[in-house]
């Protein structure tokens, strides 16, 4: 079994710069390999680094993405998760490149890997992505180098997620992914009144009221948990990246005709004067 094997499809005209790097990066696989043999992973320093990790609130306010789909909403584990747990394992060779770029049909051929290098256990997917972004009134075709460029990234780091967890222990990914919602649910060791306080206004910014907070968690914010703050918390970072907009996670009330009808129909009518009524 060969290293080349492992390296991505080779264009059919390179510079000498690229074939520089080609070279480079064969001989750092191979490297990588040989250090991985001579110094084993030690598992229980894995574990004591993950866990440490994972209690840092700059790495659990990113452990977990939410995404809407179908009338609903998809949440797990972030790509910023993967690539820290794939840190504290070591070993673990993962990317994503991009094997040909096809300006004609709008689309690139694109290709994420992880590679645990010490047993030898690799996965990776080559799928296609189209220069095209959805959009409510249908798919918008990208034409900047910088919006294809963060449309090839955002789909490439899906596919680096799922590779990296699929080399990695589940019982490793489920304690960290235990120890970042504790880690969540604390809130830093803030009191919970202050963390409320401080999720309000952090929504207020952009342009979300207590209402709205109340109606999608479901009770009044003086019945707000630790859970609660921390699935707003998960909510907010979603927003910032760009996974879910304002207006999907927090829809506008919509007031039907019977609502609208039903004050005018409530309006009393003047009264009339009777035939032979005093003048």
């Amino acid at each position: 079994m060969s290293i080349e094997q492992y390296m991505p499809a080779s264009p059919s005209r390179v510079g000498q710069g690229t074939a520089v790097e080609q070279s480079r990066a064969v001989a750092e696989v191979q490297a990588a390999i040989v250090v991985a043999q001579q110094c084993p992973r030690n598992i229980q320093a894995a574990v004591a680094e993950m866990r440490q990790s994972c209690q840092q609130m700059a790495l659990a306010e990113r452990a977990f993405y939410r995404f809407p789909r179908a009338g609903g909403a998809v949440s797990g584990p972030s790509v910023f998760l993967a690539r820290e747990l794939a840190r504290c394992w070591g070993h673990i060779h993962h990317g994503v490149v991009e094997l040909r770029r096809d300006d004609e049909f709008g689309q690139s051929e694109m290709q994420a890997f992880a590679w645990d290098v010490q047993v030898n256990n690799r996965n990776s997917s080559t799928f296609v992505v189209p220069h095209k972004r959805d959009k409510r009134g249908g798919a918008e075709k990208l034409v900047d180098l910088r919006d294809i460029y963060e449309n090839n990234a955002n789909n490439g780091a899906r596919r680096l997620r799922e590779a990296i967890f699929t080399v990695l222990p589940g019982w490793f990914v489920e304690e960290a992914k235990a120890i970042c919602a504790k880690t969540l649910a604390d809130g830093g060791g803030k009191p919970l009144p202050q963390r409320i306080a401080d999720a309000i206004r952090m929504f207020e910014g952009r342009g979300i009221v207590l209402d709205q907070l109340e109606t999608k968690l479901g009770r009044p914010n003086a019945k707000w948990t630790e859970h609660d703050v921390a699935q707003l918390g998960i909510t907010w970072q979603s927003l910032q990246r760009g996974e879910i907009s304002v207006e999907e996670e927090f829809p506008a009330e919509r007031v039907t005709a019977a609502e609208i009808a039903r004050p005018a129909a409530a309006v009393e009518a003047p009264a009339t004067v009777q035939p032979g009524g005093a003048e």
